[in-house]
Parts: C-alpha cells; sequence; structure tokens
C-alpha cells in the first residue's frame, strides 16, 4: 500500500486573515484541486493532516473513501509537525508515502502515478519530481524512511530529505515547472 499524506493544516500566513485552502480558486476550494488529482491517482489512501481552522478545511473537503484526517495539535510548530502527525497514520509494512502540499492546484495525477510507480519498483529511498534543476513536491518516500523522519523538526519539509538523501533518490522528469507552483498571495488567486 502506498498513501499520500496531504498537508492542510497551515495558517496561511501570507493571505492576511484568509484560509487559502478555502479560498475559491478556478470555480472550487483550492485544496479540493489536489484532491482532484490524488483521488485520481493510484494512491491507496489520502492522509489529510488538517490543523488551522480544521472545521472549516473539513467542511469543503468533498467525500471520498481514501480519505483519512487526522488532527495536528501542534500545528503552529511548522511543517515538520504536520508531517509528522500524518506518519502516525503510515505502516512500515507499506511500500511508501507521497508528501502533497494542500496549496499546489497543478499538481496532476500522472505525476502523482509516476512517484507511485517509482516507489512500487523499491530501487530508490525518495522519489522526487524534477524540471531542469528544480526539485519540487510531491515527493515519494520508500517506508524505511520513517524513523528519519520521525526525528526531524522545525519547519523542514520533505525539499530536505531530499537534499540528505541524493544519492538514493530518482528524480522523476516533468514538463514544466508550472506543476511546483504554489499559491500564497493573493493575485496568486486572480
Amino acid at each position: 500500500m502506498i498513501k499520500a499524506i496531504l498537508l492542510a493544516a497551515g495558517k496561511s500566513k501570507r493571505l492576511k486573515g484568509e484560509n487559502k485552502l478555502i479560498k475559491k480558486f478556478k470555480n472550487k476550494a483550492l485544496i479540493n484541486h489536489s484532491l482532484s488529482s490524488l483521488y485520481k491517482s493510484k494512491v491507496d489512501r489520502i492522509v489529510i493532516v488538517l490543523g488551522y481552522q480544521n472545521k472549516e478545511v473539513r467542511k469543503v473537503i468533498k467525500k471520498n473513501k481514501k480519505n483519512i484526517f487526522v488532527f495536528n495539535k501542534r500545528f503552529t510548530l511548522g511543517m515538520s509537525s504536520s508531517i509528522k502527525t500524518g506518519l502516525k497514520k503510515i505502516s512500515k509494512k507499506e511500500k511508501g508515502f507521497i508528501i502533497v502540499q494542500s496549496d499546489m492546484p497543478f499538481i496532476k495525477t500522472s505525476d502523482i502515478n509516476k512517484i507511485y510507480n517509482s516507489i512500487s519498483k523499491k530501487r530508490h529511498l525518495v522519489h522526487a519530481l524534477k524540471f531542469k534543476n528544480k526539485i519540487g513536491n510531491p515527493i515519494g518516500f520508500d517506508s524505511s524512511l520513517l524513523v528519519k523522519f520521525k526525528r526531524m523538526g522545525g519547519d523542514f519539509g520533505a525539499k530536505f530529505m531530499v537534499k540528505r538523501l541524493k544519492k538514493s533518490t530518482n528524480f522523476i522528469k516533468v514538463l514544466s515547472k508550472r506543476v511546483f507552483k504554489d499559491l500564497d498571495l493573493k493575485k496568486d488567486f486572480n
């Protein structure tokens, strides 16, 4: 089994007073763009890590049998706390997991499936999307890395692990850096 961990606990600080995940982008809540790609993908289950305004965010999420909700009560401590919360739903017996940002509406199902297929082959520990010299999210990991992730602290994310494990990483080419675009500012939603 390969699960996705969707990080949806942040405070949207740069959007001053609004939660970007429930803000509409192209006629649907931002979080539902990432989720739509995940629902259509080969990913077996989606661990949705909620935190800031969790009830409001959960209300806009479409019901799906792949969804597993978890609440990160320490979401103010940064991204690594949300990753650790999501990892509680990942077992060492599983092949791996994919960490996905919920503010990236251009993630394609095909790219998620490329990561999924790469994890399935069990030849690498890390599976990262790459456009030219840029590495971006989502990023897949072998379940043997669970211990390393549990030691992580601060506001470090999945890219931090790619840097540390470059020699054990399968870099998967994507056709455009647009896949890596996240929405943070008001102007991004226009």
